[in-house]
């Protein structure tokens, strides 16, 4: 008899697989049982009859072969027939397609996360395009916010301010053992909705679930936490299905004493090689988190790092198309905050790193305008501590148009949340300066976009490459068709058409295509730390996969049905990187760390149970 996958510690698992590194310990895919897939559940005793139907880990339906419903007591409590887990994914989505509203859909997802785990990734895995819009972005925004209306079963820690003094206790509570990521959240600011305190929790949860299906992580190492330390939204406070602490939002030295004991507690629970996802807190703390935890923790924030890094992929793989290099482009930002500072900061490193010149000076490669205008040396005392680095010597300038005109920049990028800023008038200038102006208009949902495809299109007469962080309908333009965007699946959104030889093609692209990866890469490498040569080497790892036949379709992102792929390529970058930094300590290295990425990802296809 075998021991439940939940209950054997990965890093007591040996792994000698061959052609894996020999004695490396799988320190996040499943237990050695998998390899002859003859498994017998056991929790204290073996898990049998009811309780074995109701155990999401290893509940299979209909799918239970006569042998097994006789040998685990399921006779009869099942209907007779025996069916596949393929026939059960079809019969699912055939139900999912009939509903008509998305948070039915999230809904029924939910739901089938908590009867038969290995399904929902399977089903996830098999239709990720389809489902992701509904397991994350757009519809996980509906459901923070009608949280308490739909609150079941909780799927993750809530750590309230009423257990200040006893954080690590509440995180024994916690069943599993051997977390290996945490997605974290305040809930202050959820995706382009605002304060929405402890009905955050869809966030992580979302994350995590994409952390499994597509960076392999198996679930059970995976744990989504809400940290609860009230709310301004008043709505929110009057409500009475409202779940979270009615209260106004400490600050100051109360919540920073508060986060620290968090992490201290997280560090002492789960070890030095525990990764923690911060995940959308307001600016103000976002920084100060990532800034204060990076040297102590395995600390990595989306919002500002993963964002930055998809985008950088992206605009590298542009860059071979156009014969360029982003040393050859000045950049200007409208947007200020996590997403625009976090992928300016990339990019100077990038080309910091191609050239040899000195960060300090490959920022002077980009300019950012904020809501009192371009960001000059002037202004350097009264900015808050994330901006000054973009404070350049320059006479001010108050708007966006002025500082189009002043800097002349060949790139365009829009992260103010703030819906058509980029006018028709700043539109036309880039292209008065430029014959193919780079134009992405980042923020979301649509509403919220700088300016939108057709007129991106219209106002440059079809010459700009154009990006957007929310879907738009295809747009026709002297006879051709642009198609900008697809949906929006989370938190930033990256879609780029690019015109090669009148074929016009657009591939969305999303943090989804690095976070996964990353992850993988950092946990099978034993990483203590995250730095930001590990950032540059998933987005080199992602360009790298775009093929020729890619760019001859216009493509600058490798298709994203390949997601699970491009993951294990990028874990494996990422890992290197670690090893050469000396920040690794799973050891001895892996001879070939793709194929040790793909041996370790959690499969979702059923066991047969003994």
């Amino acid at each position: 008899m075998g021991s439940t996958p939940a209950e054997v510690p990965c890093e007591d698992v040996a792994d000698n697989r061959s052609g894996v590194g020999g004695g490396i310990s799988d320190v996040y895919g499943e237990d050695l049982a998998t390899l002859d897939q003859l498994v017998t559940p056991w929790v204290t005793s073996v898990a049998s009859g009811y309780s074995l139907m109701r155990d999401p880990r290893y509940n299979k339906g209909l799918a239970f072969t006569d042998k097994e419903r006789d040998a685990h007591y399921l006779t009869g409590l099942l209907p007779p027939v025996v069916i596949s887990q393929e026939v059960q994914e079809r019969k699912l989505m055939h139900n999912l397609r009939q509903y008509t509203v998305p948070l039915q859909r999230y809904m029924a997802l939910m739901d089938l996360q908590e009867r038969n785990e290995r399904l929902f990734y399977k089903l996830l895995i098999d239709n990720v395009e389809e489902l992701l819009p509904v397991v994350y972005t757009p519809t996980v925004g509906e459901a923070c916010q009608k949280y308490g209306s739909i609150f079941r079963k909780p799927q993750g820690l809530y750590i309230s301010l009423n257990e200040k003094g006893k954080i690590l206790e509440v995180l024994k509570n916690w069943p599993q053992r051997g977390i290996q990521v945490i997605v974290v959240t305040d809930g202050e600011r959820i995706l382009g909705l605002g304060d929405l305190g402890c009905q955050g929790m869809g966030i992580p949860v979302g994350k995590l679930s994409l952390y499994t299906a597509l960076g392999g992580i198996r679930p059970s190492a995976c744990l989504p936490i809400t940290i609860d330390v009230g709310t301004n939204n008043q709505k929110l406070l009057d409500d009475e299905f409202y779940i979270g602490l009615k209260q106004r939002r400490a600050t100051g030295q109360e919540y920073a004493d508060f986060l620290h004991e968090f992490m201290c507690a997280v560090k002492q629970n789960y070890g030095e090689k525990v990764l923690v996802q911060f995940e959308d807190f307001a600016n103000h703390n976002a920084f100060d988190l990532l800034s204060k935890y990076m040297d102590t923790h395995l600390v990595f924030n989306d919002d500002i790092q993963g964002t930055a890094s998809v985008v950088l992929a992206g605009l590298i793989a542009a860059q071979k198309v156009l014969g360029k290099s982003l040393a050859d482009h000045t950049f200007l930002f409208l947007g200020a905050g996590e997403a625009g500072t976090g992928i300016a900061e990339l990019i100077a490193l990038k080309i910091s790193k191609e050239t040899g010149a000195p960060i300090e000076e490959t920022r002077k490669k980009i300019w950012l305008v904020d809501s009192k205008g371009l960001i000059v040396s002037s202004r350097k005392e009264s900015l808050q501590h994330f901006k000054q680095p973009w404070a350049h010597e320059y006479e001010p300038v108050k708007d966006l148009i002025g500082a189009v005109n002043a800097i002349k920049p060949t790139v365009l990028i829009g992260t103010s949340g703030v819906g058509q800023t980029f006018t028709k008038e700043v539109v036309e200038a880039m292209a008065t300066n430029n014959e193919k102006p780079l134009i992405l208009a980042l923020s979301n949902p649509t509403s919220q976009a700088e300016c939108t495809a057709e007129q991106a299109y219209t106002w440059t007469e079809g010459r700009a490459i154009f990006g957007s962080g929310s879907p738009f309908d295809p747009v026709e333009y002297n006879g051709k068709t642009y198609l900008p965007g697809q949906v929006c699946v989370t938190s930033l959104l990256f879609s780029l058409s690019l015109n090669l030889n009148a074929h016009i093609r657009t591939l969305q692209a999303n943090n989804c295509y690095i976070f996964p990866g990353l992850g993988l890469g950092l946990i099978m490498s034993g990483a203590i730390r995250v730095r930001d040569d590990m950032l540059l080497a998933a987005s080199e790892a992602l360009a790298a996969q775009v093929t020729e036949e890619n760019f001859a379709n216009g493509l600058i992102y490798p298709p994203f049905s390949n997601i699970r792929e491009i993951s294990a390529n990028i874990a494996a970058s990422v890992a290197a990187t670690t090893y050469d930094l000396g920040l690794a300590s799973n050891l001895p290295r892996a001879k070939d760390l793709v194929k040790f990425a793909e041996s370790c990802m959690y499969s979702p296809v059923y066991r047969n149970y003994r």
